[in-house]
């Protein structure tokens, strides 16, 4: 949700945000919205006003025996009455309409990030490792883990439909293992809490945290009134949703293991073979409550902790900023992981990390207060995965397959592997 007063200071942000992110502009019909709902609010505390200064009046009229004047006014405060429910009522409305509107602008840009229509201008900052060669034709996973015999999509259609994969024995082993690997260097390393949240949530911390209202489509939802979380990012930035923190308890950094669920409605035709767009996925969230003059450094910290990942188990990636057109609803910037699939011969997002600003806390309404001076301020929100498991299971089989078949177990995960250096068929 966007400061009100922001726009009213400088529309002119916010409709160039709008523009870079290719959208019409709309601070004109908020401030107008906003106008017509304060020309109401005033009205409506100049009525109460007479209101309360003609009820008086008609008790001193009475016992000044001045029958008609207390007669007159009696109807102007039954007239009063039936003007402020109607200003009321048109004031709600006008509330609602202004809300409706914001909660549906996304978060206005930061100013240097690239200017682009899609992810075709969004702008390398760094690479790290080599790409894989082989003296080989590389596979992509899905021919790797069908080959093995250890990757059934079949069975997993038959249940369930299109998206969705059953793994077994050691690459499900393989697949644990990297998510008790992130969550280690995470939670043992880098400082954050690790976390079990619910899987379902609320219409309001899907609000809170942006999917809601303009990604319901994308969302999956119970019966009842809950929605099945498309990420971690969802329950961890809402647990401090409605707080006053103490501004030495930030920054708050805390981390979950879930399983994912997205409805991919906008991904018709897209990565339909293998694992790498499904319905149900495994990832580890990293999410940050900063202060707002920390946000920008807590972003960078954020990134490298993910990066750290891909650099212990040998995997070559890039570092992308976000161009204004390829920019997320919620977020001001956003840096993509990309690593690269030696399969597909390209980079593939793997994790996307981003700074919100102050955008998802006015939704949640969670501020601090400041140890000197009045008040509370807004914090700022962070979040990002650390890694996608599913895609970094991906970028493991593919990077280190063999001309056997097999494939090299990297060795940061061969603890949690116990001890096994390779999966084969006959390994």
């Amino acid at each position: 949700m966007l400061d009100l007063r922001i726009i009213r200071d400088d529309p002119e942000r916010l409709d160039r945000s709008l523009a870079r992110r290719g959208a019409a502009p709309l601070s004109a019909q908020i401030l107008a919205l906003d106008v017509d709902r304060r020309a109401v609010q005033t009205a409506l505390q100049e009525m109460q006003t007479r209101r309360n200064t003609a009820s008086k009046a008609i008790g001193q009229a009475m016992g000044q025996g001045k029958t008609d004047e207390a007669e007159a006014l009696k109807a102007e405060v039954a007239a009063l009455k039936d003007a402020m429910q109607a200003a009321e009522d048109r004031e709600r409305e006008l509330a609602a309409t202004l809300n409706e509107i914001l909660a549906g602008t996304p978060n206005i840009l930061d100013e240097d990030i690239p200017d682009g229509p899609d992810e075709s201008a969004n702008v390398e900052l760094r690479r790290h490792g080599e790409p894989a060669t082989f003296d080989f034709e590389p596979r992509e996973h899905f021919e790797i883990g069908e080959a093995l015999g250890l990757m059934d999509f079949e069975t997993a259609a038959k249940l369930s439909g299109s998206r969705f994969t059953i793994l077994r024995g050691p690459l499900a082993r393989l697949e644990r293992a990297l998510a008790q690997f992130m969550l280690d260097v995470q939670t043992e390393e880098f400082g954050y809490t690790e976390t079990s949240v619910p899987l379902l949530v609320r219409d309001e911390a899907l609000f809170g945290t942006g999917q809601l209202p303009k990604f319901a489509e994308d969302l999956f939802r119970t019966t009842g009134d809950h929605w099945m979380i498309p990420t971690a990012e969802v329950p961890l930035t809402n647990l401090v949703a409605g707080e006053i923190l103490d501004e030495a308890d930030l920054p708050i950094r805390v981390t979950a293991h879930t399983p994912c669920f997205r409805a991919e409605a906008g991904a018709a035709g897209r990565d339909t073979r293998g694992m790498l767009r499904q319905h149900q996925f495994y990832k580890v969230e990293l999410v940050s409550i900063a202060h707002p003059e920390q946000s920008a450094a807590e972003h960078e910290r954020m990134t490298s902790c993910a990066e750290e990942i891909l650099k212990r188990l040998g995997l070559a990636y890039r570092v992308v900023v976000l161009a204004s057109g390829d920019t997320g609803f919620g977020a001001a910037r956003t840096y993509d992981i990309e690593v690269w699939l030696p399969g597909q011969g390209q980079y593939r997002e793997i994790s996307s990390c981003s700074n919100t600003h102050d955008f998802q806390a006015r939704r949640m309404n969670t501020r601090f207060r400041r140890a000197e001076g009045k008040g509370t301020q807004f914090v700022h929100t962070l979040n990002g995965s650390g890694l996608a498991v599913g895609r970094t299971l991906i970028a493991v089989l593919e990077t280190f397959q063999q001309a056997d078949g097999s494939v090299v177990v990297p060795e940061p995960l061969r603890r949690y592997m116990g001890g096994r250096e390779a999966i084969g068929a006959n390994v």
